[in-house]
């Protein structure tokens, strides 16, 4: 019988230059981290996934090896309990399913669905810059053919904030649908500021109406069930209120489901719940007559998993657009690809089209990750 005969996992760190001055840190950003996992089986064939930084893995290495690769569903809780007691390993399931692909010459949208090869992207931005800045990478992003754009608030005033997204508005018209990401979900761990609270997230959504914006992400704390569901009853079908990129649990989906929180679902495959898990969530949340469409901060490799799980899952109807982390001049697709050979770009319709090759259908870059292989996963 085919199993899994080793699990390799290498950090590596590929220099920044310039620096990224990411909206959510403290400092720009001096390297972008990655950690590859490679899961090879008795009979020579190699799956990749990447994400998380694994930690504490090494501790479990042993509940998989001299298993069978097509067993995903104990491999996924298997994972799901390593959770709770250590890191988020969720690459490790993207590498298995990527090898399962491979066995069976398929690839991984058809795996999980079959529903669609292709998604529209947004083009998701995440950075602070100056007004006129912004203003010219939104028509950038027009002029490329992509169809949405995604906002950072955060700035010291909200004034600015505002100032910013009406400029964008003024340029682009109705060429763009926007989004505003205000990152009131989470915080980083040195960032200790209160998250909004229900008056303050009103008062802004009622200006992102004003100016048509399509979705407001993360509002309120990710825990703030009843006052996500009032944000919501309030904007109706003027705002979609988006988040929950980072909640871990099933359960908690299915309560915010429930308790009718979001509009727009976003957990991210590399970080929670997995492509199983999540390709079951995304039919209840699509069922449910909401938009499944996740977040994707991360390499290229998170990207095509997100992407596969995504459009085989529920496809463009219940995924209009899917996340695309483009910021240049310091994030670009090559940046945020380093790990592969050729970084995944829309068409010119703002279509990200999958093939037919097996598995996640992309390539590592071995001499690339070779230059930048490092000791640990960091952004310093």
């Amino acid at each position: 019988m085919n199993v899994i005969e080793r699990i390799e996992i290498s950090q590596h760190q590929c220099e920044l230059d310039p620096p990224f001055p990411a909206a959510w840190d403290s400092q720009p950003r001096q390297k972008f981290p990655a950690a590859i996992v490679r899961v090879i089986d008795s009979e020579g064939r190699e799956g990749i996934g990447s994400g998380d930084a694994m930690y504490g893995f090494d501790d479990f290495r042993s509940l998989f090896i001299g298993q069978n690769p097509l067993a995903i569903e104990r491999h996924s809780a298997v994972i799901d309990n390593i959770g709770f007691h250590a890191g988020r390993c969720w690459p490790l399931e993207v590498a298995i399913w990527d090898l399962i692909g491979k066995i069976k010459a398929q690839p991984l949208w058809q795996l999980l669905g079959g529903t669609s090869s292709r998604l529209k992207a947004y083009a998701s931005s995440g950075t602070h810059r100056p007004t006129e800045q912004v203003v010219a990478l939104a028509e950038q992003v027009r002029d490329a053919g992509i169809p949405a754009m995604k906002l950072r608030f955060g700035r010291h005033r909200l004034d600015d904030d505002l100032a910013v997204l009406a400029a964008v508005r003024r340029a682009v018209g109705k060429d763009l649908d926007l989004m505003v990401d205000c990152n009131q979900g989470w915080r980083m761990p040195w960032d200790t500021q209160a998250p909004w609270d229900l008056a303050k997230a009103s008062e802004v959504a009622e200006e992102l109406i004003h100016h048509n914006v399509l979705w407001m992400e993360e509002p309120l704390y990710r825990g703030d069930y009843p006052g996500m569901q009032a944000l919501n009853d309030m904007t109706g079908e003027r705002l979609k209120i988006a988040g929950g990129e980072m909640t871990r649990e099933p359960y908690e989906f299915r309560e915010m489901l429930r308790q009718q929180c979001l509009d727009v679902y976003q957990p991210d495959a590399v970080c929670s719940i997995g492509l199983l898990g999540l390709s079951r969530l995304a039919k209840e949340v699509t069922t449910a007559g909401k938009w499944f469409t996740p977040h994707t901060w991360g390499n290229g490799i998170g990207l095509a998993a997100n992407l596969h799980l995504t459009a085989g899952a529920v496809g463009p109807a219940g995924c209009p657009y899917l996340e695309y982390p483009f910021d240049p001049p310091e994030w670009t697709p090559e940046v945020r690809d380093f790990p592969l050979t050729t970084a995944i770009k829309p068409d010119a319709e703002g279509w990200l089209t999958l093939s037919d090759e097996p598995g996640l259908g992309i390539t590592l870059d071995e001499a690339r990750l070779a230059a930048t292989r490092a000791d640990q996963a960091t952004w310093q």
